[in-house]
């Protein structure tokens, strides 16, 4: 998991961290540093071979390795501008990572975060590295999950905008091609300042979300819309979540304590490509 809040004399130096499940010891993975910049790891994702994808926000995509090893995937998307800095991500079952950006420019830029301003993006960074970009004018895009068809196809792409409390369906035409934005979902208001964080789907299709700020997790129907169920958790602020494979246990993560907590769900999570044979 990633600790994107860790800092070394007031500048960021995010970690990655390996957790012992069953015993609940932590160790440092890596601490990515590019050209002198520390990174805000935000989300991670794996393939099958246990590289591990991360979206930093101040170092856009990182691949690491499953010693430790680390690098830059790319400074700048296909159309040769400079990278934002990313959220989250979610792999689809041809091995595409989508990804959110709701920061500014990559280090060395200063760092900024569209959370008022809407100047978030989405990517694609397709099965041959290519860094294609998506979308933009979001305010701060954050958790990032795919829809597939019954023949394992990609077919729709779900962003949460965490300021507006929406989550939003995009149509996928193919590797690194979007279209048709429309409102998805929308997370209830709790007269507080929250909003959707990262997700997960389950295997029947429902989609659960951490609903930062708020102390819940909302259960979204395949079809989404509003939440048909709401799951209470003893901190305020979940900040993503994750199904252990082929089991209906989920691992969340939060930043009232910075830790790492976990729960039965009703249904087994819905396979990751990491899980394709």
């Amino acid at each position: 998991m990633v600790a994107p809040e860790v800092e070394k004399e007031k500048s960021p130096a995010g970690q990655i961290l390996k957790v012992d499940i069953l015993s609940g010891t932590t160790e440092v993975l890596c601490e990515p540093v590019i050209n002198g910049d520390g990174g805000i790891p935000a989300g991670c994702q794996t393939d099958k071979h246990g590289n591990i994808y991360v979206a930093d926000m101040r170092l856009g995509i990182l691949l690491v390795q499953p010693n430790g090893d680390f690098e830059q995937l790319s400074a700048q998307d296909s159309e040769g501008h400079n990278m934002q800095g990313c959220n989250d991500c979610a792999m689809d079952y041809y091995g595409n990572l989508w990804v959110t950006a709701p920061a500014g420019e990559i280090a060395p830029s200063p760092y900024r975060r569209s959370f008022e301003e809407p100047f978030g993006s989405i990517y694609c960074l397709t099965k041959d590295r290519k860094v294609v970009h998506l979308d933009t004018g979001i305010r701060f895009p954050n958790g990032i999950a795919v829809i597939h068809d019954k023949e394992d196809k990609p077919v729709k792409l779900i962003v949460a905008e965490t300021p507006t409390r929406l989550l939003w369906s995009y149509d996928i035409l193919g590797p690194g091609s979007v279209r048709n934005k429309t409102i998805w979902g929308k997370l209830p208001d709790c007269d507080c300042e929250s909003g959707p964080d990262g997700m997960d789907f389950d295997e029947t299709g429902h989609l659960l979300v951490a609903h930062w700020g708020s102390g819940y997790i909302e259960v979204f129907p395949p079809t989404g819309g509003e939440p048909v169920q709401r799951i209470k958790c003893p901190f305020d602020k979940p900040s993503n979540l994750h199904f252990k494979n082929n089991s209906n246990e989920v691992y969340v993560t939060e930043h009232t304590n910075h830790g790492l907590w976990s729960f039965e769900w009703e249904h087994k999570g819905m396979a990751q490509y990491c899980d394709k044979q």
